[in-house]
């Protein structure tokens, strides 16, 4: 007798027929030659300001706005939205430093006898790399909101932030600073609509910012998976579209499919008890996980059927791979 495996193959194989720089040993005193500023600029224990004579009359003399700081008295941004700094890319940045200098200096405040970084942890990190030990830098005053608001907009102007980071540096200056969203997004120079579409991808579960961290998934793919209310089948279509190469659009339509199936289940005439729904439930999340698919379970006492729902030839080819009815 033939292998039923096989003859189902064939049949559904038949169905299916129709679709379808410069080195890094160069001498650091050259670094340092080309990175540093006036030798008037340097830094000093004095104070801010003094008063000096001049022509008999006593005046003001500021501290200089530029300073060449030393490395070991610069600490980062504790409201600093950008959490991963990718190695290579530092690597990069301090050959050119090396090769070239530094173009932009970082800008710090005063923060208890030393200084806090406000722009320009990237060309602090490079500099540390090269074990130099000091770096040229613009000094201001602000407060901890301000400081917060700038470290956000240079990240966002740069374009250097992760949707996730992007979206934690807005909730920080809601959540720290007690500011609205309408306030953020005056400090930032985004419509309030950019800012509450942000936040929610906050409400998203960890695995699917995850992905959005690493640009598994996109913006857009995001936006239509918060159209889902569970964060199990968020997480479990979020695998689907990373697996697939599902385009936004075509997730949309398969978003509008669950749902309509989540309708349908909860229109059903015969109430299950919660013990035996509970276990349904159960099976179901079990399925989809496995499958990678919306699984419906129908069951009663005395007879059941399971759905699976499957978007076009190749997503039926994987599930029965995945099943084992084809190889």
């Amino acid at each position: 007798m033939a292998n039923p495996k096989s003859r189902l193959g064939k049949g559904l194989a038949g169905l299916i027929a129709g679709g379808s720089g410069k080195p890094a040993s160069t001498a650091k005193k050259k670094v340092a030659k080309k990175v540093s500023v006036k030798k008037t600029d340097s830094v000093s224990d004095a104070p801010a300001k003094k008063t000096v004579a001049k022509d008999g009359f006593p005046v003001e003399e500021k501290k200089p706005d530029f300073l060449e700081l030393p490395i070991g008295k610069i600490q980062p941004n504790p409201f600093q939205p950008r959490k991963e700094f990718d190695k290579s890319q530092l690597k990069d940045l301090a050959d050119s430093i090396q090769s070239e200098g530094l173009i932009q200096p970082i800008v710090v405040r005063e923060s208890n006898g030393s200084y806090q970084l406000i722009a320009g942890e990237r060309r602090w990190r490079a500099f540390q790399h090269l074990k130099l030990k000091k770096i040229p830098a613009r000094i201001i005053e602000a407060g901890d909101s301000s400081a917060a608001s700038m470290a956000l907009i240079e990240n966002l102007q740069r374009e250097n932030l992760n949707p996730i980071e992007e979206s934690m540096g807005y909730a920080s200056l809601v959540r720290d600073f007690d500011l609205t969203q309408e306030q953020v997004a005056d400090r930032v120079g985004k419509g309030r609509a950019t800012i509450a579409n942000s936040l929610r991808l906050l409400t998203l579960p960890e695995e699917v910012r995850g992905y959005l961290s690493t640009q598994m998934l996109s913006t857009g793919h995001a936006k239509v998976l918060l159209g889902l209310e569970s964060k199990q089948e968020q997480a479990l279509i979020a695998r689907r579209i990373i697996e697939e190469g599902v385009s936004v659009r075509a997730a949309e339509d398969l978003i509008q499919k669950v749902r309509k199936s989540g309708k349908a289940k909860s229109g059903s005439s015969r109430e299950p008890p919660a013990a035996e729904q509970a276990a349904i439930e159960d099976i179901e999340t079990r399925l989809m996980s496995y499958l990678s698919s919306n699984v419906a379970l129908k069951h009663t006492p005395k007879k059941g059927k399971i759905v699976i729902e499957y978007t076009g030839n190749d997503d039926l080819q994987r599930i029965l791979e995945k099943i084992g009815l084809e190889e």
